[in-house]
């Protein structure tokens, strides 16, 4: 007899993850030995082997979020580094039911280490296909424009993007705190990136709330958004997403850790699936906050009750938001089927 409170296991359960960035996705160890590698000495809050106490929510709070994980950035600077973050992510991915992974990089950030711009964007490209290789996970990139910066770097690095769209960048972001620089500043960037048959997906509805969501929509024409939690705040918001089948991109643990929302269930991961809103569900940062890909799934169950089918719909979800082909979609979405049959233990 089935009893209720057994459930399948979620790092089983078939999955694409869309919103990894690049020097988060470092696994705690890693950055210890590379710190010790090159001598860098970090702050205790990156030392402590638990994530962080981190608030994003004021200025300074993000700003440490900032320092911290470009303390972290600084420790990556040889192409083998490159090559074992990757690789690692990869690996880590697979562990959770990942069968495809969107990694999102800012290559502007390697670069001086790495030779320039095009060296730092073929040495992650080649880390890529070799992590995808041994691991068999499907991998591709999405290069990040930083809304800090100033929209011609965006546009330069949209050039770079779509240059390299036969060798595994598939889509085109911008992060960083969306309280500063509009959306619309980044329009020609995004043109750009779209007309060269790239995704548009840049961050929206996290730390500000749903006018940023809309502004991804109507300048930047998002195909996905980066977050976009802050959309529950908007009916007629929810709808527009609904209708149009954008996917957010939601971050659970990440929401919580720097304090968008307070407990785990204040994320409104109900409201945006009862409105129709497509989700994947995606770790953000497991450097920083601790969790990775199927601990988000977990939080959808535990705290907000999520039931197994309800968790197979949103796995579809992040396939179908997925710029995954064709033959791979089908794969993943038949191994949900399966896990979905599969009697829970």
């Amino acid at each position: 007899m089935e009893h209720v409170h057994v459930h399948r296991d979620l790092s089983l359960l078939p999955k694409a993850h869309l919103h990894l960035h690049f020097t988060g996705s470092m696994r705690p160890g890693t950055l210890l030995e590379l710190a010790d590698k090159y001598g860098v000495h970090l702050p205790e809050a990156l030392r402590g082997g638990t994530p962080p106490k981190l608030r994003a929510t004021d200025e300074r709070g993000w700003f440490r979020f900032q320092r911290l994980y470009d303390m972290a950035r600084s420790c990556l600077r040889e192409p083998e580094d490159i090559q074992r973050l990757v690789r690692e992510a990869a690996e880590e991915d697979v562990r959770d039911g990942s069968g495809w992974l969107e990694i999102q990089v800012d290559p502007t950030s390697y670069a001086p280490l790495l030779g320039g711009l095009i060296p730092a964007m073929e040495i992650i490209l080649d880390a890529v296909d070799s992590a995808a290789r041994d691991t068999g996970l499907g991998m591709r990139v999405l290069v990040a424009a930083n809304r800090m910066k100033h929209p011609l770097e965006a546009r330069t690095l949209a050039r770079l993007a779509v240059r390299y769209a036969d060798r595994g960048v598939v889509g085109f972001g911008l992060s960083n705190d969306e309280r500063r620089g509009m959306a619309r500043d980044f329009d020609r960037a995004f043109a750009i990136a779209r007309e060269g048959g790239l995704l548009a997906a840049p961050h929206g509805g996290e730390l500000t709330g749903p006018a940023s969501v809309r502004d991804c929509l109507d300048d930047l024409r998002a195909a996905r958004v980066g977050h976009g939690v802050r959309a529950a705040e908007d009916p007629r918001l929810l709808r527009k997403l609904a209708e149009r089948q954008v996917t957010c991109e939601v971050c659970p643990a990440s929401n919580v850790a720097l304090g968008v929302y307070e407990k785990p269930e204040d994320v409104p991961l109900r409201t945006l699936f009862d409105a129709g809103v497509p989700m994947a569900l995606g770790a953000d940062d497991p450097l920083l906050f601790g969790s990775r890909l199927a601990a988000q799934y977990e939080i959808a169950r535990r705290h907000h009750g999520f039931t197994d089918a309800e968790l197979a719909e949103l796995a579809r979800q992040s396939v179908r938001g997925s710029a995954a082909p064709e033959d791979v979609s089908r794969k993943l979405l038949s191994g949900i089927d399966d896990w979905l049959a599969a009697p829970a233990a």
